[in-house]
Order: structure tokens, then C-alpha cells, then sequence
């Protein structure tokens, strides 16, 4: 099962919001992460199997640098209802295996979508 870590630029209700797709998630507030450093959050999903999701391009830059997991799922997307966030997130994502519909490009470990493949405001990396 996928576990999200859902950043501090997410709502905290979108842990309650999703519980039916990903039981386990958490959001960093919950877990004592909400001031931490971008990479101590990084460590945190990497120690513990959780995949970030965030609208920072931060943890995007990160995947690039450290080269290891977590994965990212970076909503590309300006001012929107948690409850278009939780939509993207069910409509964009198939339980347990990130099959995506177009660009996908398998690199170091992690799933990048080409420009042309940002779905839906989504970029999987």
C-alpha cells in the first residue's frame, strides 16, 4: 500500500479526505514535520516509505540532487479547494501502482511525466 506525506502546503484534512485509497497516510503537522527543513521532511518519507506530495517545486529540485527516493507527487497548481486537490489526486492516481495514462518515463528511481504527460496539473516525480 502507498502512503502519502502530504506537505504543509496541503490541507491536513486531506489525510481524512483519501484514508478510503492510501490508510496510513499522514500530513506533516501531524507528525511534528510542519516547520522542519525540506530535507528533513525528505528523510522522513524516505526512512518510512512515504511518497511526498506537495505543490513546492523544492522536493522536486531535491529528487534531482540526492537521486534516491522518496517520490514526489508535485501538484502544479495555484489557489485551490482541498476538495479539487483530493479530486486530482483520485482521478490522476490507480491504487498502489501510479499507472498514468501518458509520458511516462521510468529515470533513477523515480516517475517522471514529460511536459507534453503533466496531467491534469500533476507532475509525478
Amino acid at each position: 500500500m502507498k502512503l502519502l506525506l502530504f506537505d504543509q502546503n496541503l490541507s491536513p484534512r486531506l489525510v481524512t479526505r483519501l484514508v478510503d485509497l492510501y490508510l496510513g497516510s499522514a500530513h506533516v503537522d501531524a507528525l511534528g514535520l510542519g516547520t522542519a527543513p525540506d530535507r528533513d521532511v525528505w528523510e522522513f518519507a524516505r526512512d518510512r516509505g512515504f511518497i511526498i506530495v506537495t505543490k513546492d517545486a523544492d522536493f522536486s529540485e531535491l529528487n534531482v540532487l540526492l537521486d534516491t527516493p522518496p517520490k514526489v507527487i508535485w501538484i502544479r497548481r495555484g489557489n485551490c479547494s482541498t476538495r479539487h486537490i483530493e479530486q486530482l489526486l483520485r482521478e490522476n492516481i490507480k491504487i498502489g501502482s501510479f499507472d498514468f495514462k501518458v509520458g511516462l518515463i521510468k529515470k533513477r528511481r523515480s516517475l517522471f511525466v514529460n511536459d507534453v504527460g503533466m496531467y491534469r496539473d500533476i507532475n509525478f516525480v
